[in-house]
C-alpha cells in the first residue's frame, strides 16, 4: 500500500475527534471611567487651548484614531487623523476661540457626551460665530479622546 493510503484514514481519523475544550481567554475588566461636569469642562478648555497654539496635528491628537468629525465650516466629513489635520489647518488660520454658552453632559462608563451652544470668537477678523456642538469622548485606558465631534452654524431661527 502507498504512504498516502495510510495518511488518509489517520487524517480522517483525527478529523472526527472531538474537539479539546479551550480556555477562553478574557480580558481583565476595565475598570469604569467617570467625569464630573468640571472634568469635563476641563476636556473642553484643552481642546480650546489646542485650537489657540495654532498646531493643527496637536488638535488632531486629542481625537481617536477612528473619530468621525462633523465640522462646523466644511461639508466634508473627517474620518482620518490627515482629514482632521487638513481641516483645523484651514480652520486655525482664523485664530478661533470657544467659549461653551450651554452645557448638556450625559456621563457613562468610559464614555462621555457633552452637546450644547457655543460661540467661536476669531481673532483674524473679529467675527463671532454661534454654533451647536456634541463632542462625544472614549477612555481609552489612558486618556479621554474624542471619538465623534459634530459642529454647526446656528440656525438663525
Amino acid at each position: 500500500m502507498s504512504p498516502v493510503a495510510y495518511l488518509l484514514p489517520a487524517a480522517l481519523l483525527i478529523a472526527c475527534l472531538p474537539a479539546q475544550a479551550s480556555t477562553p481567554q478574557t480580558n481583565p475588566p476595565q475598570q469604569c471611567q467617570t467625569l464630573t461636569e468640571a472634568e469635563s469642562r476641563a476636556l473642553f478648555e484643552q481642546w480650546n487651548a489646542s485650537l489657540q497654539t495654532g498646531d493643527a496635528a496637536a488638535v488632531a491628537k486629542l481625537y481617536s484614531d477612528d473619530a468621525v468629525l462633523l465640522p462646523t465650516v466644511s461639508k466634508v466629513p473627517r474620518l482620518t487623523p490627515d482629514e482632521r489635520i487638513d481641516y483645523f489647518q484651514h480652520f486655525l488660520a482664523d485664530r478661533p476661540s470657544g467659549t461653551l454658552d450651554t452645557l448638556h453632559l450625559t456621563p457613562g462608563c468610559n464614555k462621555m457626551t457633552l452637546a450644547g451652544l457655543y460661540t467661536f470668537d476669531f481673532a483674524a477678523n473679529g467675527k463671532q460665530v454661534p454654533a451647536r456642538y456634541t463632542f462625544t469622548y472614549r477612555w481609552d485606558g489612558q486618556a479621554w479622546l474624542i471619538s465623534h465631534h459634530h459642529s454647526s452654524l446656528l440656525p438663525q431661527s
